[in-house]
């Protein structure tokens, strides 16, 4: 008998299940988690690419915003390509073509000289930088279902941490010339990519030529995930906005950047601390109770932003958004694993990721089109109601995500 890939929750004979499951996780996970730390922490020049184009290349602010733009444009783009070609050619082969071509696509930005030549280079580092999430998420869905939670919940954690890394470095690094931050983002890359190549094998499960499925028509077909796709893209919508709201709210309120710096930084400071023990007491819990319980406090936290004035209440906003999100985050990958078939689980984790890209273009646009033309009342009704609707709809959804889950884990193991 084949077997579906490597085994990686503990030695078993082949096609045989484990006797026991292994209580830590796989090397390979850890070794995914160093490459999402050092991504995210090398991750430095696109938190200056707005000043970088403005002061150094001269744009206009609107031209540097298309530039941004075009980076988001190619993140959703790279977020379906990358899921799709990890059902294709392998997980590790499209990590590594991801964080190659993410560096080289880095120079070629930092050396562009004309408006067309910036605009083509930022697309391509949208379309490459994104490649190894979705498959990154896929080798964790090719795992045993009871390690998932645990190793996405890592996975989101040293992206954090890496995240906090860059804007503590970024700042002190771009004093020394913008064109620095571009060769070191590029050098993370190429790191990143040599992890890859030492450390993580492949896992796509052995699927036969002529037995490949096209992800779309299943994909229709599939109502539980089209579900959740619509929830996660709303939800996301909800989160994302108050990246571009909070600012002007504060801001309003006479909050200077300082105080904003501060209430952000509380943010990233929460989720390095809160989501190892968020893991451990959320594990083997209900997903769509989780999700739908996370998304509520997501929305209660936008609409406190409406009833607080100080730096300490918009803190205490933060504090419950950020509790939801890390609710979120812990059970996002397991649940849409749970979902996937295991000879299109990349493409549906492209799917799942794509979400995200999804709500960081509405997002911004919603929130900030609310908060002009209601007022930031209105922008906080809407923000607790949306969350009121998330909860109830995860819940609604809850039968047919346990019944998907029961049915995948009494599917044979190999493809």
């Amino acid at each position: 008998m084949t077997t579906c890939g490597p085994s990686l929750s503990g030695t078993a004979a082949p096609g045989k299940p484990p006797s026991r499951l292994r209580p830590d996780l796989p090397r390979l996970v850890w070794a995914l988690a160093a490459t999402h730390f050092v991504s995210r922490a090398g991750g430095v020049a696109q938190s200056f690419l707005v000043l970088y184009l403005t002061q150094e290349q001269h744009l206009a602010p609107t031209t540097a915003g298309a530039v941004v733009a075009a980076i988001g444009a190619g993140g959703i783009a790279s977020q379906m390509l990358g899921g799709w070609l990890g059902d294709r050619i392998g997980r590790r082969h499209t990590m590594l073509v991801g964080f190659l071509g993410t560096a080289v696509m880095l120079i070629a930005l930092g050396s562009a000289g004309t408006v067309p030549a910036i605009w083509a280079a930022a697309l391509g580092v949208g379309l490459m930088g994104d490649l190894f999430r979705p498959v990154g998420s896929a080798v964790v869905a090719d795992l045993h279902p009871r390690q998932r939670v645990r190793a996405f919940g890592l996975l989101f954690w040293a992206a954090n941490l890496g995240f906090s890394v860059a804007t503590v470095s970024a700042g002190v690094l771009a004093r020394y010339g913008y064109g620095l931050l571009f060769w070191i983002n590029a050098a993370a890359s190429v790191i990143a990519a040599l992890i890859v190549w030492r450390r993580i094998p492949e896992t796509r499960p052995a699927t036969p030529r002529q037995r490949r499925r096209a992800l779309l028509p299943v994909l229709l077909r599939d109502r539980p995930m089209m579900a959740m796709v619509v929830l996660n893209v709303a939800y996301f919508t909800l989160f994302l906005q108050t990246f571009a709201t909070l600012p002007l709210v504060m801001t309003a309120d006479g909050h200077g950047p300082a105080t904003y710096g501060a209430v952000l930084a509380l943010n990233g400071l929460l989720i390095v601390i809160g989501q190892p023990p968020a893991v451990r007491l959320l594990a083997g819990r209900d997903p769509s109770a989780v999700l739908g319980a996370s998304m509520l406090l997501v929305g209660a936290g936008v609409g406190l932003t409406a009833l607080v004035e100080s730096g300490a209440g918009y803190a205490g906003s933060v504090l419950v958004w950020t509790l939801g999100q890390i609710g979120v985050a812990v059970m996002f990958g397991a649940t849409f694993a749970a979902l996937a078939p295991a000879d299109l689980r990349g493409g549906y984790m492209g799917v799942a990721s794509a979400t995200w890209s999804a709500g960081a273009v509405f997002g911004p646009l919603a929130g900030t089109a609310l908060l002009d033309h209601a007022g930031r009342t209105a922008l906080g009704a809407a923000g607790a109601i949306a969350g009121l609707a998330l909860f109830a709809a995860q819940q609604a959804l809850g039968p047919a995500l346990r019944d998907r889950t029961a049915a995948r884990a009494d599917a044979p193991p190999c493809c």
